[in-house]
């Protein structure tokens, strides 16, 4: 249950401020790291480091001498052909110009085992364009293992955007904290691998900041494994209400999944459908709206068809309530919904989707994307409720003003119905007593890991379906708990 913490680049500075005059330097540390981490990659062969004008190149250059003295064989590309204007950088620069490595301009003829990816680090503002730009497409030309230093070039280490262009990395070495845009938007799939070195400043850097990476080993123990005598009370009721005609699968969706996900007693209420049973799972009972909101936790949206009476009563009930799908469509559009949560006492939960996220700020979606944790955090601030932004990279906010980005998950959940399994089980985690915070994350988390789990069978991504999600997150449910 270790927290792994997420820093933004303003937060990230504050840190290096501090060790300024850190023993031995943050960069000779970073560029030992750097070292390591290309020894791993390429056992042996030619390794070329690519260096920018900035602290990052200097971290490049001072694992070129590590590498150097460690007898391997280096070149350097310096992009720039400049002194680097920071004192760290600079004095990197002159250490490597005495040490006798191989500095060119121009990219080499000869073959390399492994690429080093020291053109721009975290303090990108801007699109990369000319010597930068056309040092990232001669990156990716070469189709050799690439090993970024920090983040990829070219990526917002905020948001996950990439900035123009941007380098597409093996794996990447990265210090002091993690950066959430490794984990959200383009980031995974410009990233590859992350490794994290902290330099040493682990302790501090778990206070420097409210962000976690929301990981299995973070979640796992949040339930304890259930006595022999237990009893479905113990564990509660939960009622969900959605599921219009034609959308009828929504919601029997996320009941179902409340069932496999440990939900005492699940209710489904489903909007102008008529069905007495389901008969793939008759443990699961329909009812009519009225009995599904007197649940000890209520779900409503999944599968449309929402009433805005339904939806006002949902709210004024003082009980745990997860507002999905058509149900935040419904807030959006009317003022005095979004007011009404905004006020509530007990936990709300809200799961919107980037184009949801857009409609309840009134903003493009692509606003919306373009700093996804940013998003969250708005709308956990603007509604008093626990948020989930999902996407790749799903970003998670409370209303305290903590955050998290999801690292579990693939593409295999961009399917119809992987929202309203996750909808079944934020409600059947807050039914066995979680508090919504914990709720929230445990259940994004688990969605993910169980996509993961069946892709690794070879079940998808292509194809993969939300039923056998929800079925997988039963298996690793009982895999998670821990002894009571």
């Amino acid at each position: 249950m270790t927290r792994v913490p997420l820093l933004a680049t303003a937060e990230l500075r504050a840190v290096e401020s501090a060790h300024a005059d850190a023993k031995p330097p943050l960069m000779a540390r970073a560029g030992a790291a750097v070292a390591r981490a290309a020894r791993h990659m390429a056992a042996d062969g030619p390794v070329l480091l690519v260096a920018g004008p900035g602290n990052n190149g200097g971290d490049a250059w001072v694992a070129a001498r590590e590498l150097r003295a460690a007898g391997r064989d280096i070149t350097v590309l310096d992009t720039a052909g400049t002194q680097p204007r920071a004192t760290e950088a600079a004095r990197a620069f002159d250490a490597l110009q005495s040490a006798g490595i191989p500095i060119v301009r121009e990219w080499p003829s000869r073959r390399f085992a492994l690429v080093v990816d020291g053109l721009l680090g975290i303090g990108l503002a801007r699109d990369v364009e000319g010597a930068v730009a056309a040092a990232i497409e001669r990156i990716h030309a070469c189709g050799l293992p690439i090993l970024a230093i920090d983040v990829p070039s070219g990526l917002d280490a905020d948001t996950g955007q990439v900035r123009g262009r941007a380098v597409r990395a093996a794996r990447t070495i990265t210090f002091i904290a993690h950066k959430p845009g490794l984990w959200t938007l383009d980031g995974p799939d410009h990233a590859g691998e992350v490794l994290l070195d902290d330099l040493g400043l682990g302790d501090e850097t778990r206070a420097a900041g409210k962000g976690t990476l929301l990981e299995p080993s973070f979640v796992r123990g949040w339930l304890s494994r259930r006595p022999r005598n237990a009893h479905k009370g113990l564990y509660g009721t939960l009622g969900i209400v959605g599921g219009s005609p034609g959308m009828v699968g929504a919601a029997l969706l996320a009941g179902r999944t409340a069932v496999l996900c440990g939900a005492g007693k699940t209710r489904v209420a489903l909007i102008d459908a008529a069905l007495a049973v389901d008969p793939q799972m008759p443990e699961m009972m329909i009812s009519d709206p009225d009995a599904a909101l007197q649940g000890d936790v209520v779900v409503i949206g999944p599968g449309g068809g929402t009433r805005l009476e339904m939806l006002a009563r949902a709210i004024a009930i003082d009980k745990p309530l997860v507002v999905d799908a058509d149900a935040l469509n419904a807030v959006a559009r009317d003022s005095a919904l979004a007011k009404a949560i905004a006020g509530r006492r007990a936990g709300t939960i809200m799961t919107p989707h980037p184009g949801e996220a857009s409609r309840l700020l009134g903003r493009p979606t692509a606003e919306v994307q373009a700093d996804r944790r940013a998003t969250a955090l708005e709308l956990a601030s603007r509604f008093n409720a626990h948020v989930v932004l999902k996407g790749a990279g799903s970003a998670c906010a409370a209303p305290s003003g903590e955050w998290s980005i999801n690292t579990t998950g693939n593409a295999g959940l961009a399917s119809g119905g992987s929202g309203d399994v996750l909808a079944g089980m934020v409600g059947a985690l807050l039914a066995q007593r979680l508090d919504p915070w914990r709720a929230l994350q445990y259940a994004v988390c688990l969605h993910g890991a169980a996509a993961d789990a069946l892709v690794a069978r070879g079940a998808g991504p292509i194809g993969l379906t939300a039923s056998e999600v929800a079925l997988e997150a039963r298996r690793l449910l009982n895999a998670w708990t821990a002894p009571a």
